[in-house]
């Protein structure tokens, strides 16, 4: 891939940003279990981080998603993973239907908004039930009137304590699973919607993670983004850019572990010797850093085929998984060499232990891109190849 000077002065602009606005905060908002999402998307919009590559028209850049790579890429330089994971719900997760799909006027309402950092978003899918098998969500929206009246719950809702918005997915017919979805924009302020207490997490603990309760919620049909029943084709659109989101948020992390591990064994001495003058870590050092770049190299041919129009859900469903897996064995790795001080709660290590780990669940667990890469290779069980026609 080839990048320009504005794709440069983009990275140096999201770089100064995180530098300033981010990680001179991140251990105090991680001891809070939340950061100030309007306060920090507020200054990311006007930046115009937030709708980079979203329609100029509603107040985006509309440039191609490669620049929202980059972006995403050196939101990896952050010292904790809960802010870029929110910012990429914000941009590459609850909005990407919209800005595509959306009529005028609820682009008009919620997209600018959104991408001014005005107000902040969420992506309400995931389900106690289903998890990863969207197409098992119960939530349902019956039409009345003019109006939809959800009911239904969700769960692991990233942004949730503090959305103005959701993006929500529910059942709004009684066809096939895959045919009987809608995709509806719901106020968080709507009578009947209720936020449930924060969840206690594993890692990414500076993001406010909450269940949702809709109890007979109103809204108008005019807040259906796009066709009736067809929410559940654009929530699998909104996937890739999530998992592409996902994969590429990963890479700068993983490198600023490894060249902080590094950095930690030239001071560490044991035995009357630095660390790393141990082969066995500078070799494994060598080894993460070329795997770090393998992943970078799928992530950006995904990304130019993704702006040149291609279908790539095996190639995004690939980097997803590749990520999940590495930064789990980059941070295992890293930590190890930490030693204890690996084991402290506020080590770089143990925090991306712990942060990391959401990669292989979230946004489609690995079996389910093991599924995805498996279905369009032809090779699950009981499906035979077509033969080849003439």
């Amino acid at each position: 891939m080839r990048f320009t000077e504005e794709h440069h002065q983009l990275r140096k602009t999201v770089r100064d940003f995180v530098d300033k606005e981010i990680n001179p905060h991140v251990d105090e908002w991680e001891k809070a279990g939340a950061f100030p999402a309007h306060e920090v998307f507020a200054k990311a919009g006007k930046l115009g981080l937030l709708g980079v590559s979203k329609p100029e028209a509603f107040g985006g850049l509309g440039l191609d998603y490669s620049y929202s790579m980059v972006c995403t890429e050196e939101l990896g330089t952050c010292a904790s993973g809960s802010v870029p994971m929110a910012l990429g719900v914000q941009t590459d997760m609850a909005t990407p239907a919209l800005a595509r799909w959306g009529s005028d006027e609820l682009r008009r309402e919620f997209l600018v908004p959104a991408i001014a950092g005005e107000m902040v978003t969420a992506i309400a899918v995931s389900e106690v039930g289903g998890g990863s098998d969207v197409a098992a969500l119960k939530t349902h929206a019956r039409k009345d009137g003019d109006d939809y009246v959800i009911n239904g719950s969700k769960m692991w809702i990233t942004n949730g304590a503090q959305a103005d918005w959701l993006c929500l997915l529910a059942n709004t017919g009684e066809g096939a699973p895959h045919m009987n979805k809608s995709l509806i924009v719901v106020p968080t302020r709507t009578k009947g919607v209720t936020v449930g207490a924060k969840l206690d997490k594993l890692g990414m603990r500076a993001s406010d993670t909450v269940p949702l309760y809709f109890e007979d919620v109103r809204v108008p049909q005019r807040h259906r983004i796009g066709a009736e029943g067809m929410g559940f084709m654009m929530q699998m659109v909104q996937f890739q850019e999530e998992r592409l989101f996902g994969a590429a948020s990963s890479l700068r992390g993983m490198e600023r572990l490894i060249d902080a591990t590094i950095a930690y064994c030239r001071e560490r001495h044991t035995f009357g010797q630095p660390l790393i003058d141990n082969q066995v870590i500078h070799f494994r050092m060598a080894e993460l850093k070329t795997e770090v770049e393998l992943l970078r190299s799928l992530v950006y041919r995904a990304v130019e085929e993704y702006v040149g129009g291609r279908d790539v859900t095996m190639l995004a469903s690939m980097a997803k998984l590749k990520a999940g897996r590495l930064v789990r064995e980059v941070a295992d790795g890293c930590l190890q060499y930490w030693g204890g001080m690996g084991f402290m709660w506020d080590n770089p290590a143990s925090r991306a232990f712990r942060d990391t780990r959401l990669m292989s669940i979230g946004g489609g667990a690995d079996e389910i891109m093991l599924g995805i890469i498996c279905k369009l290779l032809n090779i699950l069980p009981g499906k035979k190849k077509k033969p080849a026609t003439t």
